[in-house]
């Protein structure tokens, strides 16, 4: 049969200010580690009468992916049906500017989407821009 032992709660409270350091010691080690080797963003800028709309990615390495950065969206000048792709590379610390499109933001809505290749995982990001001014 299994034996029980009964430590008195001073060993406990040891044992507790010992571990539990411990254990938010590792958390913080792991939560500073990305899942992915890089993430997306699509920045918007408004410039006057016009909206520029940036295709970014940040990376934590040195990487080199391909990506596709579409833009589909009607305004009163019309529709509008953009796609850049292509290769790219980015480093950590500065966001690699991989499209950017200039457009017509006086009562258009726009439909931005993203997605980033590396390492044969691909993310993606999107976003809706625009509306009456």
């Amino acid at each position: 049969m299994p034996r029980i032992v009964k430590y008195s709660r001073r060993v406990m409270a040891a044992l507790a200010m010992v571990l539990i350091p411990a254990g938010a010691l590792a958390t913080m080690a792991t939560a500073d580690q990305p899942i992915e080797p890089v993430r997306c963003e699509i920045r918007t800028t408004p410039e006057s009468s016009m909206v520029t709309l940036e295709a970014l990615a940040h990376a934590h390495r040195n990487v080199s992916g391909t990506y596709s950065f579409h833009v589909e969206g009607a305004g009163r000048s019309g529709g509008t049906n953009i796609v850049q792709g292509g290769a790219f590379s980015a480093a950590p610390g500065k966001p690699a500017t991989l499209g950017a499109v200039t457009l017509d933001a006086n009562g258009a809505v726009y439909d931005a989407k993203l997605e980033v290749t590396v390492d044969g995982k691909s993310v993606g990001c999107a976003k809706r821009v625009g509306g009456a001014t």
